[in-house]
């Protein structure tokens, strides 16, 4: 393992979140328990939503593996906030707009809580319409009153998309501009915010032009900070989460006079690149943005690029990439070809200390883990503690 073993950053004065994905609960959940005492809630990615609104219960809620996990968290003062997660547009606005069905809608989600005796839960509607916005305030409304009906303190926690200022993103800002998300609603009905303060690829047009060489960070300190100051103006911060993601990203990145492009080919976790660095006989090294990367050119590996015969060979010159990859574009040829070569980027240890140490910068009230799963950096432990 090459990993880079961060000072730790104690997070005692932060709450410490963490998700918990259904498809890896085999190893999430056992990961989680051992762990427990960094915690102050869990939220397993308990629910997905069916078209008409109905839940569908994807982590097996009450099943073994989640009664275990439930049970430890209790022994421990942990909260269980599993999210209901959904992402379908159109189907968000027909269940939403309409007054009965969103009512049913809240209706089973307050069921689920009230049966299992949840701490809360966690709202996850993602890729919502603009033209959404007005009915998940609604929605936002109605669910918090009806869980306030429930004996104890429910916890309506809200996972929504990171916001930077429009000139942040924006070559021009579009007139009339509108976001899903009306972040004045979800300060008066959510008691806890979670900023997904992840996969910011090329999103941020300052800090593109602001950073050299390939730049496709999967969290910048600098993007962070600016995500959640933006966010401070309208949300209390005292219930703002900053999400700390724990995977990277591999990219087919294509080199032109005009500059970086990026394709998106797959997730992966730290061992990954541990594998590929060990594969091309390289090293990872601190970038940009905080984080780790790697660039190489695949030739017969499985990962080859299709249609090129491009030969590995070392950099003269890696000073225009922050980084010590493999190969350097400056010594690639200008052909479509020769072009092309991979960049994995990915978030470590060191780079979730950076983001804790901006979340007690700015008194916000937490972190929240994406994800645990048993992929990432093992030295987050050394973190959390």
């Amino acid at each position: 393992m090459f990993f880079l073993y961060a000072l730790p950053i104690s997070a005692a004065t932060l709450q410490v979140a963490a998700w918990i994905p259904y498809w890896r609960e085999g190893s999430g959940v056992p990961e989680a328990v051992a762990h427990i005492g960094v915690f102050s809630e869990l939220s397993p990615f308990g629910y997905r939503v069916k078209s008409d609104g109905t839940l569908v219960d994807s982590f097996g809620m009450t099943g073994d593996t989640a009664g275990q996990l439930l049970s430890v968290a209790s022994s421990s003062k942990v909260k269980i906030i599993p999210s209901v997660m959904w992402s379908s547009s159109d189907a968000i606005q027909t269940v939403l707009k309409n007054p009965q069905k969103r009512k049913a809608h809240v209706a089973q989600i307050v069921s689920v809580v009230k049966a299992n005796n949840f701490a809360g839960i966690d709202i996850d509607y993602e890729a919502k319409l603009a033209t959404t916005r007005k009915y998940f305030s609604l929605f936002l409304m109605q669910l918090k009153k009806s869980l306030s009906n429930l004996p104890g303190k429910k916890i309506l926690s809200c996972t929504i998309e990171p916001r930077t200022p429009p000139s942040s993103q924006f070559a021009v800002i579009p007139k009339g501009l509108e976001y899903a998300n009306d972040y004045n609603a979800i300060n008066a009905y959510c008691d806890e915010v979670r900023i997904m303060t992840y996969d910011q690829g090329t999103v941020d047009l300052i800090l593109n032009k602001a950073r050299t060489g390939p730049y496709a960070p999967i969290a910048d300190p600098g993007w962070v900070e600016k995500v959640i100051r933006f966010a401070e103006q309208t949300i209390s911060k005292k219930k703002i989460y900053i999400g700390l993601a724990t995977y990277g990203y591999e990219y087919t990145v294509k080199q032109t006079s005009g500059g970086f492009t990026y394709e998106r080919e797959s997730a992966f976790d730290p061992d990954y690149a541990a594998g590929i660095a060990q594969m091309f006989n390289t090293a990872p090294s601190r970038n940009s943005a905080g984080e780790l990367s790697l660039v190489y050119v695949p030739t017969s590996t499985p990962l080859a690029i299709s249609g090129s015969n491009l030969k590995m060979t070392p950099s003269a010159d890696t000073s225009s990439f922050g980084i010590s990859p493999v190969t350097s574009a400056n010594n690639i040829s200008t052909t479509t070809a020769a072009s092309l070569y991979r960049l994995l980027w990915w978030s470590d240890a060191q780079a979730i200390a950076d983001k804790i140490a901006i979340a007690k910068k700015l008194g916000v009230k937490g972190v929240a883990i994406f994800k645990l799963d048993g992929g990432a950096d093992p030295a987050i432990w050394n973190v959390l503690k």
